[in-house]
């Protein structure tokens, strides 16, 4: 495939992996470095795959944002509010957003989507849908006619969504959840793993696997649903930016 803009990925762990191999091998990009903050720029960890790590700090003296679009290789912490943050410092600094569209996807020719996303393989996004900016979608969701998915939101795989159903920003929703047609989930709201919804769910809801239980989606319940969701290891370069919560440190991917 021909290389038309050159692409720094944000983020040196599993994602990036991930996003490195998407963007080189299915898409126009061509990735050239990696970025990290500088506090979490290990000593020696100067290359990945061949490539330049750098200090976020340096990347606008390095790799020139006229000439470099960007891309923030981090999934949910936070809910997404660190993705989303790393992108409005990439913004400020005049880069310009990739977007990851598998080329074996299914996007109808009227959906609409925003800009920073990444869509992986085998996603079916029908007409009329709707998905926001800064949304990732890894393999295998149905988003169904007339459904909307909010800005930095994070759909886990193998999702279910309704038509006309809508899923606010800043969720996350677990492996094989379904909502249902006009389901209408709040904003900043967990879905977890295997949950079935329908009907109106609150903003800030933690929904049960198994169960689909409802309750209020508190500081303590989001950082041990993090800390069970991701695996236990030093985290690298977003970390940087992510808060404490109750004396854990919010994984960044």
């Amino acid at each position: 495939m021909r290389k038309t803009t050159k692409l720094v990925i944000f983020g040196v762990e599993d994602f990036a992996d991930i996003a490195y191999e998407y963007f080189t091998w299915d898409s126009d990009y061509e990735v050239v470095a990696f970025a990290v903050d500088r506090a979490y720029l290990e000593p020696g960890e100067c290359r990945k795959f061949g490539l330049p790590v750098v200090a976020f700090e340096d990347l606008r003296a390095a790799f020139p944002p006229e000439d470099h679009a960007f891309f923030a290789a981090v999934v949910y912490a936070d809910l997404n509010r660190l993705r989303e943050r790393i992108c409005q410092r990439a913004r400020q600094q005049g880069y310009r957003l990739a977007r990851y569209v598998s080329s074996r996807a299914f996007v109808w020719r009227n959906a609409t989507l925003g800009e920073h996303c990444f869509i992986f393989e085998n996603n079916c996004v029908q007409p009329y849908a709707s998905i926001g900016d800064n949304v990732v979608l890894w393999c295998g969701n149905q988003i169904s006619h007339h459904a909307r998915i909010g800005h930095h939101c994070f759909l886990s795989g193998s999702v279910a969504v309704g038509g006309w159903a809508n899923v606010g920003d800043h969720c996350f929703v677990g492996l094989n959840a379904t909502l249902a047609n006009n389901t209408d989930l709040g904003a900043r709201s967990w879905v977890s793993h295997g949950a079935v919804l329908s009907g109106t769910v609150p903003p800030a809801s933690f929904v049960s696997a198994g169960s689909s239980d409802i309750a209020a989606l508190d500081d303590a319940r989001l950082a041990l649903a993090l800390q069970r969701a991701s695996q236990a290891r030093k985290r690298h370069g977003a970390a940087a930016m992510a808060p404490a919560v109750d004396g854990l440190d919010l994984p960044c991917d």
